[in-house]
């Protein structure tokens, strides 16, 4: 039985940058169907009232997209009754950690030194890239998982905006969802209520201050450049979405084809 979705948003105490990506219409007139796929940030600051909501909204499958350092950061999802709890890791703990402790702690000049002058932007840039290029494993299995059986599903990362986002992408081009679309969805993550907290070890005001906060807004925004960089690199290393989602990641037609009946109206 498909489960009734509420058509406002809801307000989450503990869960940011949650959503449902139903709704989006496809290049063939279909529409990806309510209720079936939603995207957020961690679930690990759950409120009860958080968890009683995703609760009802009849989950198969959560796939959890952070690695160990964030989980040890934030902290495990909530459990969910019935629901399963896939862990899929798209960046490896120790890619960055030096980078991450210096945005974390670093003063203005190293901030400077490590991100001005484009170097942040053009770090998540090269992080898309590289999960397109490397991570076909993991996309393979969470679209294989919502083909054969897991949905409803939700997908998340630590903002739900880089790692879940690409993979939300992924998702929505299998079903053939119109590229400015799937585009538009990805941008909503710059809303200012959906937006990540910023982690800085210093209480201090000038660890916030306006250029800090410029260094740093590469790496917290949702930017058209950074998917644009990710299709851009399926086309270069396949040829095109079909090739991709066939070749890089084992989706048959028929697979293809299951998902999408599951997934579109």
């Amino acid at each position: 039985m498909t489960q009734q979705v509420p058509s406002t948003e809801p307000e989450l105490g503990g869960v940011r940058n949650f959503r449902d990506v139903g709704g989006l219409p496809t290049t063939d007139g279909r529409r990806v169907r309510p209720g079936q796929l939603f995207r957020s940030g961690h679930l690990a600051h759950a409120t009860e009232e958080d968890a009683a909501f995703l609760s009802s909204l009849g989950l198969h499958t959560i796939f959890d997209f952070r690695n160990a350092a964030d989980q040890k950061l934030e902290g495990p999802d909530v459990e969910l009754p019935g629901v399963r709890n896939v862990n899929l890791p798209l960046t490896d703990p120790a890619d960055g950690s030096e980078f991450w402790k210096m945005v974390r702690d670093g003063d203005l000049d190293q901030l400077r030194a490590i991100l001005g002058d484009g170097k942040a932007a053009a770090r998540m840039i090269g992080s898309y890239r590289a999960i397109i290029t490397e991570r076909t494993a993991e996309h393979s299995r969470v679209l294989r998982s919502m083909a054969e059986d897991g949905v409803p599903a939700l997908m998340h990362c630590a903002a739900g905006k880089d790692r879940a986002g690409l993979s939300i992408a992924i998702t929505l081009l299998a079903l053939g969802v119109e590229r400015d679309a799937i585009v538009a969805d990805y941008l909503e993550s710059n809303a200012a209520h959906r937006r990540y907290k910023v982690h800085r070890t210093s209480s201090a005001a000038s660890a916030y201050s306006p250029e800090v906060m410029e260094l740093l807004s590469p790496l917290f925004d949702a930017r058209a450049e950074y998917l644009t960089a990710a299709f851009e690199t399926i086309e270069e290393t396949w040829g095109g979405v079909d090739a991709y989602l066939e070749k890089g990641l084992g989706l048959t037609p028929e697979l293809r084809d299951r998902l999408r009946e599951r997934l579109l109206d």
